[in-house]
């Protein structure tokens, strides 16, 4: 059986959600638009018969039925994104560990291991807030509904960061991701996917600028939010309610989590560099113009989508009781990200002077280097990783 949403000819442009039947002979299967093992099809209705029993909503609501399908779709493709990320740093780094260039094992090479610490790092990030992430869908109601600014972040963020997982290691292990014999050499054309169904990353990125008033000056009072591993019947993904009044969604106060890891340097840097981007909202803020316009708005969302995603993975981090040292080393290129962004902003031509000023404060505030915590957490956690996974033949 096939949900498909569509209009209904009466005058009254109503969209209607409805079951079809694929054995029926006025459906045709057309074809697999996508030449992987996955499965998208391509289908047409030939005056097909529906009758009322086949009708699932009419309406507003079938819009929000088949809208909120995509929530739970688009949340699915973050861990999808890092099972291909985390799959072609297997192949890489067994690759790399065993392979002599110049007289030098290749991971001795200080940008090699740059790449491959940057790579592992991001791929904890991610699991650390897709699971953090999960408990807040799982544990939604209509009276809570923060889901709907960790969903798209997780669509736009994950899916992100696992194309710049794999460019990382396609930059190590080089002409070999081309070969047939790597999985590596599907990854690179899976990976790029993700990020562009269930709507692009842009069309998230604007999506999660609608909750950052409530986020940053607004902020609610909820119960603790506990990891939730129950077999529970999650109800509520199938009843999720009306699509509107994103801006009416509130959150529970992202500080204190922050402060409870403000000690790790980076840590505190990051929090320096949120803390003037919220200056920068208040006083410096973006004009109509510039709201309109994705090549400014784009980054600015992308800015506020960092700090959320900060503050789900260091939640994580206290249930996890993850090592401190890779938790400030995760900030560490989280630092660099927020920067960067901020000299997109800076650079745009229609950006005012105390913007740019705002963008020049951001752009300052630089990570704090600790080189024997990342020699250790390459000798403890990443070098190690050799031969530790590896397809059969």
């Amino acid at each position: 059986m096939v949900s498909t949403l569509g209009k209904v000819d009466d005058g009254t442009g109503d969209y209607t959600f409805f079951v079809t039947n694929f054995h029926h002979k006025a459906y045709e299967l057309k074809k697999n638009v996508v030449s992987h093992q996955e499965y998208v099809s391509n289908f047409a209705l030939h005056d097909y018969p529906i009758t009322e029993d086949d009708i699932l909503s009419r309406g507003p609501l079938a819009w929000d039925s088949s809208l909120n399908t995509v929530n739970i779709g688009k949340f699915n493709i973050g861990p999808a994104s890092i099972g291909v990320a985390e799959h072609c740093f297997y192949e890489a780094i067994t690759h790399a560990s065993n392979r002599i260039l110049y007289g030098a094992r290749v991971t001795d090479m200080p940008h090699v291991r740059k790449n491959f610490m940057d790579a592992w790092l991001r791929l904890v990030a991610m699991k650390m807030y897709q699971r953090r992430a999960t408990d807040y869908f799982r544990g939604a109601n209509e009276n809570d509904r923060r889901y709907l600014l960790y969903n798209p972040t997780s669509k736009m963020k994950v899916t992100l960061q696992s194309e710049e997982v794999v460019n990382l290691l396609w930059d190590v292990i080089a002409a070999k991701g081309f070969e047939k014999d790597t999985y590596f050499s599907i990854g690179t054309s899976d990976i790029r996917g993700p990020s562009k169904l269930e709507g692009t990353v842009h069309v998230n990125v604007q999506l999660i600028r609608k909750f950052i008033r409530n986020y940053f000056f607004d902020p609610a009072e909820y119960a603790p939010a506990a990891p939730d591993f129950s077999l529970n019947d999650d109800l509520f993904l199938f009843d999720q309610g009306p699509t509107k009044g994103l801006g009416k969604v509130r959150f529970h106060d992202y500080r204190p989590i922050f402060d409870a890891f403000r000690d790790l340097p980076n840590v505190a840097t990051f929090i320096e560099q949120f803390e003037t981007f919220k200056e920068f909202l208040e006083n410096a803020g973006p004009d109509k113009a510039q709201d309109m316009d994705p090549s400014w708005s784009l980054p600015l969302g992308e800015m506020f989508s960092i700090v959320v995603y900060g503050q789900l993975i260091l939640e994580q981090a206290q249930f996890d009781d993850m090592d401190p040292a890779v938790i400030n080393q995760i900030f560490d290129f989280m630092v660099r990200d927020f920067a960067q962004f901020a000299l997109q902003i800076y650079g745009n031509h229609s950006s005012r002077n105390e913007q740019r000023e705002y963008c020049s404060r951001i752009m300052l505030i630089k990570a704090v280097p600790d080189s024997a915590q990342y020699n250790t957490i390459w000798e403890k956690y990443v070098s190690v990783l050799d031969r530790e996974y590896e397809m059969n033949d």
